[in-house]
């Protein structure tokens, strides 16, 4: 990080460093002596969650604001959609067939960061949750132009570690789902949706209703592979029944391939968020 100091005051590093070489006694061994910025165990106590919630809006926020990164393009998709030469470990037959999407979200994201490249990368990099599967192919397509990506990971109970693929000073971890969120759609300009579960659904309603509610502007929401979507989700049923408007089933678009998507977004008409919601 930028370290341009405007102060006469001594820097935080600097007394977190001498603070480090104090003698040893028992007044400087006292939890209670630990500088508050410098101390783990009191950051992580449940009265500082507000500071925690900050912390992890700042961080990125920052670190991508020094990258001068304006825009992205986000990538949601299932985690456990092997690659094509993998798809004989996949759990069920259709994930083994799914795999075909690891390869269109590899090319998707080749051919958005070849466009991406000519702002010098800091319009319309790709950003996924870190992860294997439909992630791993996002940012692998990005590295495949020779361009930047970002990963969002979050911290699960079981092992993981960013793919292999993102780009490392643009790998961030979480331990919020909701600021995670909000990294993902603070600076999209189009959400791909592929293949997945319960996470993905989660990322497709809650940006979906973002939009549809008018908190967020209209872009170019896709989703790859309409026969999987039709079959997982009845859209007209919900239109039927009136829980959604016709107008709803508007706000997104299904692609099946990499060129599909791209073409789609390039000839996106900008629109402005709603200012009302059909059919309330």
């Amino acid at each position: 990080m930028k370290d341009d100091r405007r102060s006469p005051f001594r820097d935080a590093h600097l007394d977190r460093s001498t603070a480090r070489e104090v003698p040893d006694t028992p007044q400087t061994r006292s939890p209670s002596y630990r500088l508050a910025f410098a101390d783990e165990d009191f950051l992580c106590r449940d009265e500082l969650r507000p500071v925690r919630l900050q912390l992890e809006l700042l961080k990125p926020q920052l670190m991508l604001e020094e990258r001068e990164i304006t825009s992205t393009v986000v990538m949601f998709g299932g985690a456990r959609i092997p690659e094509p030469e993998k798809k004989h470990t996949a759990r069920t037959q259709t994930l083994a067939d799914l795999s075909a999407y690891y390869d269109e979200a590899r090319e998707f994201a080749r051919l958005v960061t070849e466009k991406s490249k000519q702002s010098g990368c800091r319009e319309n990099v790709i950003v996924t949750g870190g992860g294997p599967g439909v992630m791993e192919a996002g940012n692998r397509g990005a590295l495949d132009a020779d361009g930047c990506s970002i990963g969002l990971n979050i911290v699960l109970p079981h092992e993981q570690a960013p793919n292999e693929f993102v780009t490392p000073e643009l790998a961030f971890n979480f331990h919020y789902f909701a600021i995670r969120k909000m990294h993902f759609l603070m600076r999209a300009r189009a959400i791909t949706i592929f293949p997945g579960g319960f996470g993905t659904l989660d990322e497709l309603f809650e940006s979906l209703t973002l939009i549809q509610t008018g908190r967020m502007d209209r872009v170019p929401f896709l989703l790859f592979g309409q026969d999987f979507w039709e079959r997982v989700i009845n859209w007209e049923a919900l239109a039927d029944a009136g829980t959604i408007s016709e107008e709803d089933l508007d706000l997104f678009r299904f692609v099946d391939t990499a060129q599909q998507a791209v073409d789609l977004i390039e000839n996106w008409e900008p629109a402005p968020p709603r200012d009302d919601i059909p059919g309330r």
